[in-house]
């Protein structure tokens, strides 16, 4: 089961991403930006956000119940992770896929043009 040594793992090998915090909570940020971060919403009850795209996030909810959202989040591209339902394979795509909906885009195409 996923905790947040694993996320600290998965995140930390991304290009140019440093851990941080936010309102006191573990998080990781690339370029200062936030892409994956311990909820500070206290119904949320310590589930991993992390930034989505817009258009992913109902789709991400409706899938399953690993993702979710609390009213804090309503109208925010960003999902809340239950780290208790998720895989590490799924876990690596949404950080990955956060840090690069975050990342400057020069920095996000040259991982992207490795990764091919």
């Amino acid at each position: 089961m996923p905790d947040w040594d694993t996320v600290r793992e998965i995140a930390g090998a991304l290009p140019d991403a440093e851990e941080s915090t936010t309102y006191g909570k573990s998080a990781f940020k690339v370029g200062g930006k936030l892409f994956v971060w311990i909820s500070p919403d206290r119904n949320a009850n310590d589930a991993l956000a992390v930034r989505v795209d817009p258009g992913e996030k109902e789709l991400l909810i409706a899938s399953e119940d690993t993702y979710f959202q609390t009213p804090h989040y309503d109208g925010h591209p960003i999902v809340l992770i239950d780290l208790d339902r998720i895989s590490r394979a799924q876990l690596e795509d949404r950080i990955e896929d956060a840090w690069l909906l975050r990342a400057p885009r020069r920095l996000a195409d040259a991982y992207a043009a490795e990764r091919d």
